[in-house]
């Protein structure tokens, strides 16, 4: 079991994610905004409406029906792992902005983070300084995360608050949670599908390609593959049908409360879609 450990005030570092640095290093400052690329997660908060969008540099707020996005706050934090989990409570992993790591001296992984003001301010949960989760996903108390600088799945049952290590099938690409059943999840790796049963505690391969995945509060899973094309399953991922082409590759793939689906292209648009079928722009970087 990994318990919650507390805040220690470490040498700040220069890291990357996963320790390979490049692109997605700890957030740089920059004079300008040039939108929210680089998406890394994508969440609708129910209290509003309102699509969050986790990037490279920090977290951006697009409300409903507008078509722009404008930043939370002037915080670059560098937001990986993304997960909305309730009204304005959100769930979120990654590397500080270079600013708030030097004047707090915070390592250059931020563990498990929340927010209970709609991301204008986070606080530590645990791994501070242990973890990067480049994968996150929650359903009630229930939380899975992917930490890339370890190479380890990491399953909760408290929040997040302490944590047990279980085997993964292989370095994950996504993970999705059955919102009627926490502990059914699905998770893709570059080369393959698997599915557990019992919360990552042993793993079945499934047919069909990888890719991202979303699994909205309905019986059906979904999944964008690197082609574009969107697959469906209303069985868990053992079969799959095809739905649709969001005519780009995915790097962001998420849902939101009455279980519309959202996909962010890699440096382009934002896109929506009532059943993965037929997708429309829903904001413009």
């Amino acid at each position: 079991m990994l318990r919650r450990l507390a805040p220690l005030a470490l040498v700040l570092l220069a890291a990357g994610c996963g320790g390979s640095g490049g692109e997605d290093a700890a957030a740089p400052l920059q004079p300008a905004d040039s939108g929210p690329v680089h998406v890394h997660g994508l969440g609708v908060d129910p209290a509003d409406g309102a699509l969050y969008i986790a990037t490279h540099t920090g977290l951006w707020r697009s409300p409903k029906g507008e078509l722009t996005a404008r930043r939370v706050t002037d915080n670059r934090q560098d937001t990986m792992g993304f997960s909305v989990v309730g009204p304005g409570s959100f769930l979120g992993s990654g590397h500080p902005d270079l600013r708030e790591a030097v004047a707090k001296q915070l390592p250059p992984h931020l563990g498990l983070i929340a927010s209970r003001n709609a991301g204008k301010t986070w606080r530590n949960v645990s791994l501070l300084g242990e973890a990067d989760l480049h994968v996150l996903r929650a359903a009630g108390k229930r939380v899975y995360g992917w930490d890339a600088s370890n190479g380890r799945l990491l399953v909760s049952a408290d929040g997040g608050e302490s944590w047990t290590e279980r085997p993964a099938p292989a370095p994950l690409l996504d993970l999705a949670v059955d919102p009627s059943q926490p502990r059914r999840v699905v998770a893709a790796t570059e080369q393959a599908l698997f599915a557990s049963t019992n919360a990552g505690r042993s793993w079945t391969r499934l047919s069909g390609e990888p890719g991202l995945l979303a699994w909205p509060r309905t019986r059906r899973l979904f999944l964008a593959a690197g082609t574009g094309l969107v697959f469906a399953s209303g069985d868990g991922g053992k079969t799959w049908q095809r739905r649709g082409d969001i005519g780009g590759e995915p790097a962001a793939f998420g849902t939101g409360p009455a279980g519309e689906l959202y996909v962010a292209l890699h440096d382009g648009p934002i896109k929506t879609s009532a059943d993965g079928t037929r997708w429309t722009v829903r904001l413009r970087p």
